[in-house]
């Protein structure tokens, strides 16, 4: 996370946020949240609410309070709906793409980091907020294994902070590196990683000195990665001269510093030839995979069993290292195939809809028609003699997503089921949403027949989709129920026959 977020409006909220900025860049979240939720009862709902919220929603991805994200995001995102402000829009969306990412959401991660980044590009101001900001997104892409798109992003934070008049140490951001480092060495190019960690120790700036009385001029929430570095190029048979411990220890009480304490003392009994010691810390600890990368604890067991001697376990343990280091990858074409067919399906949609594009005839979330149109639409098909048959369809699972993933999730989810269903209608049917999680297709002359047809392929396109990829442990699926419509007179009672219709689908 940010080093605090300095700036913006809620600096005059309270006089408690001196002290909630050095909280935050101590990487003491658990005294920042409580702070955090004190300035909120305090205050009353204002323009600096949203940055309280959005701090929150930091501090809690900082302490890995993993049952509190879906909640805190909702109201971040509530808070920020209304907020011309693109930089905020863009650390929210920073923020959501690393919770995504420990959901193991790759397409909704790389959603969140589209979005961050188009909000981030719109932003013209500089200031120690928009710093604060590139600095997440840089922490994002890095989570998620962007290095690229990483580093140029900690670049902008750092052009923007020393613009600003900020000490551009502030945003140097080791971590970054210390992640692109460890994935050169998960892909077999141990000499790159040795290199990129020697060049993060150079930024220290007691380097090449002793550790006593240098630690101040390190921020705290760097100081693990500045630890881990040291730890780690011991295990490449790489001495250093610097003890990592004072770092490690003095690096917080985020989830990050606890897992970086943990791999820092596998990797000093690797360098001390404990093998058997640094296997039992390995099986005994989880480690996020946000925190190095997944492949990390599977290479350190290759490098114990290495230093051990055994090489036939450190040969396995290195090609599971390599499969789990390179399996995102291949997630990555899946997703490259998945967002091509996406991008049809909206196409198709949009020329479905193209007609209906005036705002108040329009869903503004799907881009289908809405409610209103819809009656329209059926009162005029009907009362030109003409017969429709109605199908009211429901999700089954969409609350469970809005609980266990928020309701960004659940609008996505929204999102990919209208275009579900535009793509796998008929040539002259219409589709609209009705509110909430139902949809309404209606299919002029059609029979019950043929409306048994269409809810089969409806169904089965549904159940088709790879919802674990997008709010995973949320299965979705979908019911239809059917009535006709012969007269004007039968409209209402079609909608409410097609609704008890579902119903009884969904009960049986």
């Amino acid at each position: 996370m940010c080093p605090g977020h300095r700036g913006g409006l809620v600096g005059e909220a309270a006089g408690g946020l001196p002290r909630l900025r050095r909280l935050l860049a101590d990487g003491r979240a658990a005294e920042a949240l409580s702070l955090i939720d004190l300035l909120l009862d305090e205050d009353k709902p204002s323009d600096s609410t949203a940055d309280l919220l959005l701090r929150r929603l930091s501090a809690l991805v900082s302490l890995g309070r993993r049952r509190e994200y879906a909640g805190a995001l909702d109201a971040a995102a509530e808070a920020v709906a209304a907020d011309p402000d693109p930089e905020r829009h863009g650390r929210l969306n920073a923020l959501a793409a690393i919770i995504a990412h420990l959901d193991n959401s790759l397409e909704r991660c790389v959603a969140h980091l589209v979005k961050s980044g188009r909000a981030m590009n719109a932003v013209t101001r500089v200031d120690e907020d928009v710093a604060g900001s590139w600095h997440d997104l840089a922490s994002a892409y890095s989570m998620a294994g962007f290095h690229g798109r990483a580093m140029s992003a900690v670049e902008v934070a750092r052009r923007v902070a020393v613009t600003a008049g900020i000490p551009e140490s502030d945003y140097v951001n080791p971590a970054i590196r210390v992640r692109l480092a460890v994935w050169y060495d998960h892909h077999g190019d141990t000499d790159a990683c040795q290199r990129i960690l020697h060049d993060v120790l150079a930024d220290l700036p007691w380097h090449g000195q002793s550790i006593g009385g240098g630690l101040d001029d390190v921020r705290p929430i760097y100081r693990g990665s500045y630890g881990y570095a040291i730890a780690r190029l011991t295990t490449l048979g790489e001495s250093t001269g610097l003890d990592p411990w004072p770092l490690l220890e003095s690096a917080g009480q985020s989830l990050r510093a606890r897992d970086l304490r943990l791999l820092g003392n596998v990797c000093w009994h690797i360098a001390a030839k404990q093998a058997t010691t640094a296997l039992a810390l390995l099986d005994q600890g989880s480690i996020a995979p946000a925190t190095m990368g997944a492949a990390e604890p599977y290479r350190l067991r290759a490098l114990a069993h290495l230093a051990a001697g055994n090489y036939p376990e450190a040969l396995a343990a290195d090609r599971r290292t390599f499969r789990v280091a390179t399996a995102q990858e291949e997630r990555l074409r899946d997703l490259l195939v998945d967002g091509t067919a996406a991008r049809l399906d909206h196409e198709n949609m949009q020329r479905t809809v193209a007609r209906y594009q005036g705002e108040a005839l329009t869903d503004p979330l799907t881009g289908l028609p809405n409610r209103r149109h819809l009656e329209e639409y059926v009162n005029s098909l009907v009362g030109g003699g003409h017969s429709a048959v109605l199908g009211v369809c429901d999700l089954d699972g969409f609350k469970a997503v809005n609980t266990v993933h928020g309701h960004l999730a659940g609008d996505a989810v929204l999102q990919r089921v209208a275009a579900v269903l535009a793509r796998v209608m008929r040539r002259g049917d219409f589709v609209a949403r009705y509110g909430g999680d139902e949809f309404v297709v209606v299919l002029p002359g059609a029979s019950q027949l043929e409306a048994r047809e269409v809810a089969h392929r409806v169904v089965r396109a549904v159940a088709a989709e790879d919802w674990a990829a997008l709010v995973p442990g949320t299965p979705v699926a979908i019911t239809v129920g059917w009535a006709e419509a012969t007269s004007p007179q039968s409209i209402a009672e079609a909608f409410a026959a097609a609704d008890h219709a579902m119903l009884r689908r969904k009960a049986s």
